[in-house]
C-alpha cells in the first residue's frame, strides 16, 4: 500500500479504532480484561527476570532521527485513567507502555527573579526541553532576562537535519511554538496581539514578529496543527505587509493543506517546499464526549464515553499526522530528522474537567506512539521519547466519594466504575496544573538517558547528544 493510500485509510480506520477502543466496545484489545486478578501472581506484569531485556534496550549509539511525544498535562493519573478506561487495570497502553526504559523528570519553572516556580505552564516547560534553559511562565524560547536561546530545530537545521512539528492545538500554542519562535509572551500568536502585547517584538518595530510570522521565517520542513485564525491575520510590516501570514507562507513556497485528503496528496517536504498544514481555526476537536464532572457527580451512575459528533471528518488524526510527518521527513533523507508531536488537549480537557475528552486525547497519543514505534523498530536508528510537559489536576478517587471538588464516574473496560475528581477550581472554572514530576520513557539509541530522576532541561541535552547537535 503506498503512503497516500495508507494515510487516507488511516483517517477513517484510525478514527474508528479510537472510537471503538475508547467507548469500550472492543474488549479484544484490552489486555488483562477477564483474567483472574485474585490469584497469586494474577496481576503480575513481569514474566521473570528482566535484566537481559533491559540490558538489550540500552543502546549508546548515535541516533539518526528523534521523535519526541509530548502529552500536554499528561501526569501519571492521566495515563492511568486512560489505561483503565480503554484496556482495564491489568492492561497496557500499546504505545505509551511499550517503551522499555522509563524515568521521571522535574518540571518546575522560574520566576523572573530566578526563584523556583513549582507549578509551571507549557511555555516555560517547552522552553526548558527545547533550549535546555529554565525560564518564566509564558516565555517562548527566551530566558528570565528575555534573551533568546537556540532551540533544537535551529540546531538540527544547522546540522542539515529535517524538522517537523505536529500538534492538535494551534501550531502557535506553547509547545510547538518553542521550536519555531523566540518571544516574551506565548499570547503573541498573530500580528494583532503582538502589536498590542509584545510591541517591542512586533515586525513594525523592528522585532522578529508574532509566533505565526516566526514559524514562516523558521521554515520547518513540516508543521501540522490548528491555528489558521492567526495565519489569516494581515502582517503589519516587511516585504509581505499587505498579505495575510498564510498568503505570505504560500508566496514563500509553503504547501498549505487544510484537510486530511489534501495532506495525503503531498509527496515531498523540504526547506524549498515546506508543509504548513492548518486543519482548524483554533484547536482540534476532541475525540470523545461524555458527562461533565460536577459537584454532585459521585451520586450519578457510571457512564460510557461516546464519539464526538462535532469532530469534522476532514480533520486528520494525530496518528495520521504523525505517520505522514515521518514519511515526509524520512523520504530521500540521508542526514536524519527531529520530529515533535503533541497531544495538546489532554491538558485542555483536564482544564475543563472533561474526563472523556481527556481520556480520548491520551489514547489518540497512544495510537500516534504506536505508529512511531513501528517506524523506529524497522529503522533501528531512531530514538523515540514519550513524556509530558507538566502534571494536571485529575485524580482517580474512590467511587462514590463526595469530594469537595468535581467528579465524574465512567464505566471502564473492566466493567467497573472509575471516578475522576477535579479539585483545583470551582465548577465552571479552569482546573489548574500541578507541580508533580512526570513520566519520561524512551526507546532506541540514547534512551538510557531517561532512566532515573532527571530534570526537564536534561531532555534537551539527551536529544542534542543523540543527534550530535552543537549549541
Amino acid at each position: 500500500m503506498n503512503t497516500h493510500m495508507r494515510i487516507n485509510s488511516r483517517r477513517s480506520v484510525a478514527g474508528a479504532a479510537v472510537a471503538a477502543a475508547l467507548v469500550g466496545a472492543s474488549a479484544a484489545g484490552a489486555i488483562g480484561v477477564g483474567q483472574d486478578l485474585s490469584s497469586t501472581g494474577g496481576a503480575a506484569r513481569l514474566s521473570g527476570d528482566q535484566s537481559k531485556s533491559i540490558e538489550a534496550a540500552v543502546d549508546s549509539s548515535r541516533a539518526d532521527n528523534v521523535i519526541l511525544f509530548i502529552g500536554d498535562g499528561m501526569g501519571d493519573s492521566e495515563i492511568t485513567s486512560a489505561r483503565n478506561y480503554a484496556h482495564g487495570a491489568a492492561g497496557r497502553l500499546p504505545g505509551i507502555d511499550a517503551l522499555p526504559l522509563t524515568g521521571q523528570y522535574t518540571t518546575y519553572s522560574l520566576t523572573k527573579a530566578g526563584k523556583p516556580d513549582y507549578v509551571p505552564d507549557s511555555a516555560a516547560t517547552g522552553t526548558a526541553w527545547a533550549t535546555g534553559t529554565k525560564s518564566y511562565d509564558g516565555a517562548i524560547g527566551v530566558d528570565i532576562r528575555g534573551r533568546a536561546h537556540a532551540n533544537l530545530f535551529e540546531l538540527a537545521k544547522k546540522r542539515g537535519l529535517k524538522t517537523g512539528n505536529v500538534s492538535t492545538a494551534e501550531i502557535q500554542d506553547a509547545t510547538p511554538a518553542v521550536l519555531a519562535a523566540h518571544i516574551s509572551s506565548r499570547s503573541c500568536k498573530g500580528p494583532a496581539a503582538t502589536s498590542k502585547s509584545c510591541s517591542a517584538e512586533a515586525l513594525e518595530n523592528g522585532g522578529p514578529g508574532s509566533i505565526s510570522e516566526q514559524i514562516v521565517a523558521a521554515r520547518p520542513d513540516v508543521s501540522l496543527g490548528g491555528g489558521a485564525a492567526y495565519f489569516d491575520e494581515k502582517a503589519k510590516a516587511g516585504t509581505y505587509g499587505d498579505s495575510t501570514v498564510r498568503e505570505q507562507a504560500e508566496q514563500r513556497g509553503f504547501q498549505t493543506p487544510t484537510t486530511a485528503d489534501e495532506l495525503a496528496r503531498i509527496e515531498r517536504a523540504d526547506s524549498r517546499r515546506p508543509v504548513l498544514g492548518l486543519f482548524a481555526r483554533n484547536n482540534f476537536a476532541v475525540n470523545l464526549s461524555g458527562p461533565a464532572a460536577t459537584s454532585d457527580g459521585a451520586t450519578k451512575p457510571p457512564a460510557k464515553c461516546t464519539p464526538n459528533s462535532a469532530k469534522p471528518s476532514s480533520q486528520p488524526t494525530l496518528e495520521g499526522m504523525t505517520s505522514k510527518a515521518i514519511s515526509l521527513l524520512d523520504k530521500g533523507n540521508k542526514k536524519g530528522f527531529f520530529l515533535q508531536v503533541e497531544a495538546a488537549s489532554i491538558d485542555k480537557q483536564d482544564h475543563a474537567a472533561n474526563a472523556c475528552g481527556q481520556i480520548g486525547e491520551a489514547i489518540d497519543l497512544d495510537q500516534a506512539v504506536q505508529a512511531a514505534m513501528t517506524f523506529a523498530k524497522r529503522d533501528k536508528h531512531t530514538l523515540v521519547i514519550v513524556t509530558a510537559d507538566h502534571g494536571h489536576t485529575s485524580q482517580i478517587v474512590e467511587t462514590g466519594t463526595n469530594t469537595p471538588g468535581l467528579t465524574a464516574t465512567l464505566l471502564t473496560a473492566d466493567d467497573s466504575p472509575m471516578t475522576l475528581s477535579y479539585g483545583t477550581a470551582p465548577e465552571g472554572g479552569s482546573q489548574e496544573h500541578t507541580g508533580t514530576q512526570v513520566r519520561i520513557a524512551g526507546y532506541g539509541p540514547q534512551a538510557g538517558n531517561v532512566v532515573g530522576l532527571t530534570d526537564q532541561t536534561d531532555l534537551f541535552f539527551t536529544i542534542a547528544r543523540a543527534l550530535k547537535l552543537e549549541k
